[in-house]
């Protein structure tokens, strides 16, 4: 099998530096042990009796002690001496088995559903959140985060996708889809609502301000029709009297919501609703009407237009530290904390949604992460893994030759003793 090799881990040098470092220490004192014991040994060779008999018992069994270990040690990473003996060199040789291994341990042990359910639940997701989106600071850099990744994909959006969007995917959409129907549910439903009681009140108002505001405009729109052969101050009377006439009415249908002309409009919308619901001969007036527009060339120029100047809008307020977009999120943002923060019921349905997620996540998807331990170890050359992991854990490993130095002193004295007791 040919073996991908690819890089460990992400390196840090000055942290690789240190731990190399510390291993070499480690290294030179349990070396240093070990010759110190040869050199105990090599001082008290041939005297049995007495104290010196105990001493040369634990120094000989202290360095087998040490040598045993460092076998022990070595053989996870390298052959011994770089001799090529069995079971030695175990990392290089079986790394995958190794990752094999520790994935199934992590999946048996970790990524089960009780474990991970209790984890989420105890931990308290919901009151943290809210906890940490109660600091200013912290919502606030929650509506910069929000804006900048929405500023980032409005200006990712180009002209040609808006231009694919509409002549792909829109209009053949809409030339699909039977329109009246649509419309006259919609219509319907805003009726139902009262909801174009603001759009008619909307436009009475701006229709009132441009007439008070341009009076000699009205003058000379209804100047140019009136009959030539009338007198002028006549033409003069008539035309200032249907300006002022036009101001009150208009005022008189702002301010009475239950003016006849409103009562006609609803009337006519009303009807407009039902036709295009139930009238065919409304409903193929629609459909005709429909492909005329799809059909118009400036359908994707209007579209890429309305785009553009929509973009701009939201990029330029989602660029501005106090514009009404960011004003806006920030409140909601704020709300949802306090709300979080009060609302036990909410906190806790928010805890259970978090720790299904959580459980579906892993046993959807279980199995894949456990998977990339396999796949990334099985990419790592063999030889280079053995010295990152040393370098990661020989240190700690050290204390093995370290404490069998030690330990194997300490058993030869107690062999050594019962030796000389039994004769």
């Amino acid at each position: 099998m040919t073996v991908v090799t690819g890089p460990l881990i992400t390196t840090d040098p000055s942290a690789d530096a240190h731990r190399r470092s510390a291993l070499r220490r480690m290294r030179t004192v349990a070396v240093s042990l070990l010759l110190l014991a040869a050199a105990v040994y090599g001082a008290t060779l041939g005297q049995d009796d007495g104290v010196l008999g105990y001493v040369n018992a634990g120094a000989e069994a202290s360095m087998v002690g040490a040598i045993a270990d460092w076998f022990a040690v070595t053989a996870l990473f390298k052959h011994p001496l770089g001799l090529p003996i069995p079971h030695t060199a175990l990392i290089p040789k079986r790394k995958d088995d190794l990752g094999k291994g520790l994935e199934e341990f992590v999946g048996e042990n970790f990524l089960q559903e009780d474990i991970i359910r209790e984890r989420v639940l105890g931990v308290g997701v919901a009151q943290r959140v809210a906890d940490w989106l109660a600091e200013p600071a912290n919502a606030e850099r929650v509506v910069n985060e929000v804006a900048e990744i929405a500023a980032l994909g409005l200006s990712k959006v180009r002209e040609d996708h808006i231009e694919s969007l509409v002549t792909e995917a829109l209009v053949p959409r809409f030339r699909e889809e039977s329109i009246a129907p649509l419309l006259g549910g919609l219509l319907a439903e805003a009726l139902r609502d009262d909801l174009h009681h603001g759009l008619v009140d909307l436009m009475l108002e701006e229709m009132h301000d441009w007439l008070v505001a341009n009076p000699e405009t009205v003058r000379e729109v209804l100047g140019e029709r009136a009959p030539w052969w009338a007198p002028e101050s006549v033409n003069t009377y008539v035309i200032n009297r249907l300006h002022l006439e036009m101001v009150r009415w208009i005022a008189e249908i702002r301010g009475n919501q239950e003016h006849r002309a409103r009562k006609a409009l609803d009337s006519m919308l009303g009807q407009l609703s039902a036709d295009l619901l139930d009238n065919p001969a409304t409903q193929q007036r629609a459909e005709r009407l429909k492909e005329r527009v799809l059909d118009h060339p400036a359908v994707i120029a209007t579209a890429i237009s309305l785009w553009n100047a929509l973009r701009k809008a939201l990029l330029t307020s989602l660029g501005d530290p106090h514009g009404a977009v960011r004003r806006r999120l920030l409140v909601e943002v704020e709300s949802g904390s306090a709300r979080l923060r009060s609302d036990g019921a909410l906190r806790d349905r928010l805890d259970k949604a978090a720790a299904d997620a959580a459980v579906f996540a892993v046993d959807r998807y279980g199995a894949e992460l456990t998977a990339v331990i396999t796949h990334t170890i099985e990419r790592w050359d063999g030889k280079e893994a053995a010295r990152r992991i040393e370098l990661h854990v020989g240190r700690d490993l050290q204390f093995i030759r370290i404490n069998g130095t030690i330990v194997g002193g300490l058993v030869g004295l107690l062999i050594h003793a019962v030796s000389v007791a039994l004769h």
